[in-house]
């Protein structure tokens, strides 16, 4: 990289961790255990709002994997789920009615939180319908994870969004709180992927899968990214730039091997459709706090009306980690 280059990348690095240090005063906390982190704790961070059917599930699911802090922020949700966060001994919560799209989309907030809480951490940035699936999660905790990390020398982990679906209408099974949302969205695309470079920040850029097939079949190009670094051991100098899509310093973007061979990698299975999703759409495209006009949930919005189907005869069903191994969605790199 150019030395000029270099220069504005960490002017841009100090912008963000400006303009989070700016946004924090809207957050208010609700309730605070952050005392109760310790050394080495790994910890989760989230954004949302009117998630409460689909809190417990995602708690329990992240427990089991080993997090032991959850720091969180409500944007002003109506349903109950910043009271039941509230209650739960291993949570923090903070809450804003400040707009979500002000705050990038809730990264300027995040990268506050990190920067204040995990420092020298492992943390963990998920939505509540996001669910991180690693080598060998079936049978080693994310602690097994860290450490190997931590002893090569890694300091980030890359994962794709692969988006679940179900096998007919979406709106034909309720889900139940506390149900796994694989049980109902358990299919997926097993190709129909596109992978490009941003040569600007040095993270690979990917999109397709269903969303791209069936709400931007003429514009692929303006399909949802599907590029996440979700994990990285962090350090009170980064930030996060455009979701969890890239983060500086640009380093950190190279979760993936240059020379012919394959880094370890995981994905995140997206549970995003739901029978809950449809009035969900509509009403954020009503808020219009989401990227570029919110002109994603416009697409979501228009098609789901006559034919919430998602399922097609290239659909595959979901087994584990393995199964993504074997069609080349993520590895376990050198990790054994």
């Amino acid at each position: 990289m150019k030395l000029w280059q270099s220069y504005r990348m960490r002017l841009k690095r100090k912008r963000a961790k400006v303009r989070a240090w700016r946004k924090h005063f809207a957050l208010m906390p609700v309730q605070t255990r952050t005392d109760r982190i310790r050394p080495g704790d790994i910890l989760l961070f989230s954004t949302f709002r009117d998630e409460a059917v689909r809190l417990p599930y995602f708690l329990k699911y992240y427990r089991d994997m080993g997090v032991s802090h959850f720091l969180m922020v409500d944007n002003d949700s109506e349903d109950g789920g910043r009271e039941y966060l509230a209650d739960q001994p291993d949570v923090s919560i903070w809450t804003t009615k400040s707009s979500y799209k002000a705050a990038r989309f809730g990264v300027d907030w995040l990268n506050w939180l990190q920067a204040k809480y995990g420092h020298d951490h492992w943390c963990l940035v998920v939505d509540p319908d996001e669910f991180f699936v690693y080598p060998f999660c079936d049978t080693r905790p994310i602690r097994a994870l860290t450490d190997w990390l931590d002893v090569s020398q890694l300091r980030s982990f890359g994962a794709m969004l692969l988006d679940m679906y179900p096998k007919g209408r979406m709106d034909a099974v309720p889900y139940r709180a506390g149900q796994d949302p694989m049980e109902i969205a358990g299919w997926f695309d097993p190709g129909n992927y596109v992978i490009e470079k941003n040569h600007n920040f040095g993270n690979l850029w990917i999109q397709g899968g269903p969303r791209a097939r069936v709400f931007f079949p003429e514009t692929p190009k303006k399909a949802p990214a599907l590029n996440k670094i979700p994990l990285v051991k962090w350090n009170r100098r980064y930030a996060y730039v455009s979701s969890t899509h890239m983060l500086l310093p640009r380093g950190l973007n190279q979760t993936y091997d240059t020379l012919g061979g394959e880094k370890a990698s995981g994905v995140l299975l997206h549970a995003k459709f739901l029978d809950t999703f449809a009035a969900k759409a509509e009403e954020e495209l009503d808020r219009k706090q989401h990227y570029a006009a919110s002109v994603e949930y416009k697409a979501y919005y228009d098609n789901l009306k006559d034919n919430p189907d998602l399922w097609c005869k290239w659909s595959e069903k979901y087994i584990n980690w393995r199964q993504l191994e074997i069609l080349g969605l993520m590895s376990k790199g050198n990790w054994a």
